[in-house]
């Protein structure tokens, strides 16, 4: 039997680690990069025309609102999902909440906006469209949806929202990009961390979070995780049964649930 060639061995193990160790670094890269390309999907607006629209007073990029303007003191702003159109919402919130002057806002890359989405400019942009509102509307309630939910509590802990509704929300955007990518140090590379629970405990008016029963995108406990930071009393949690992330809102109970938390 010839003997061993340690040496050698020992130079194809340095080498396999090398290649690996390159690959994911390679993989690291990649990630860091591309991470917005995994987080927004831009879709185009497919209800209303000009007549519904408003753009934001902002100097670096053209924002757009879908609008159903109403007189009076009540305003509903919403925000939506990583890749939804909420000019969709227009038709069945202007049914269910006739009192309420409706904006809804185009992420930038959205809908027609102009520019890319972040989330340091989308809650820029977020608080420009409150302020426009509370000039005409002194009660403003505030919806996000999904990634919207962490726009909307942001918002709401800097400007004086009247009513709070989180719909499918999470504690953190890095906990559930950790959770999906377990293997890369997804909190060091993350720029877009939404960290909602951070802005909960600065909550003061009544919140509701909206979470589907069967939920296949957002844990449960992530929900509740967002839950355990509101001050006591504060929010409530409210579960539609038989639903899924993007069904929920198909349910009959949904506008229902909304329009209670308003």
């Amino acid at each position: 039997m010839p003997p061993i060639n340690v040496s050698r061995m020992s130079r194809t193990l340095v080498l396999l680690v090398v290649i690996v160790a390159a690959l994911y670094l390679a993989l690291c890269v990649a990630l860091f990069v591309f991470q917005r390309t995994l987080i927004y999907f831009p879709q185009p607006r497919t209800v209303g025309g000009a007549e519904t629209l408003l753009t934001l007073p902002v100097a670096d990029a053209q924002v757009l609102v879908s609008t159903r303007p109403h007189e009076g003191p009540n305003a509903l702003i919403y925000f939506g999902g990583n890749a939804e159109d909420v000019s969709r919402n227009l038709p069945g919130f202007t049914q269910a909440f006739p009192d309420y002057a409706l904006y809804l806002l185009h992420y930038r890359g959205y809908g027609g906006s102009s520019g890319s989405p972040c989330e340091e400019a989308i809650a820029r942009d977020a608080i420009t469209l409150f302020d426009l509102v509370y000039a005409h509307h002194r009660h403003v309630a505030v919806v996000g949806r999904s990634l919207g939910s962490g726009v909307a509590v942001r918002l709401a802990s800097e400007r004086p929202a009247a009513r709070l509704v989180l719909i499918t929300p999470y504690d953190s955007l890095e906990g559930l990009a950790a959770r999906q990518f377990r293997w890369f140090p997804v909190r060091w590379l993350l720029k877009d961390k939404f960290q909602s629970w951070r802005y909960a405990a600065r909550i003061t008016v009544p919140t509701v979070l909206i979470a589907a029963g069967h939920d296949e995108v957002i844990p449960r406990s992530s929900t509740e995780r967002l839950l355990s930071h509101f001050t006591t009393g504060v929010a409530s949690l409210q579960v539609i049964a038989g639903t899924g992330h993007n069904s929920i809102s198909e349910s009959p109970d949904y506008l229902k649930r909304l329009g209670e938390g308003l």
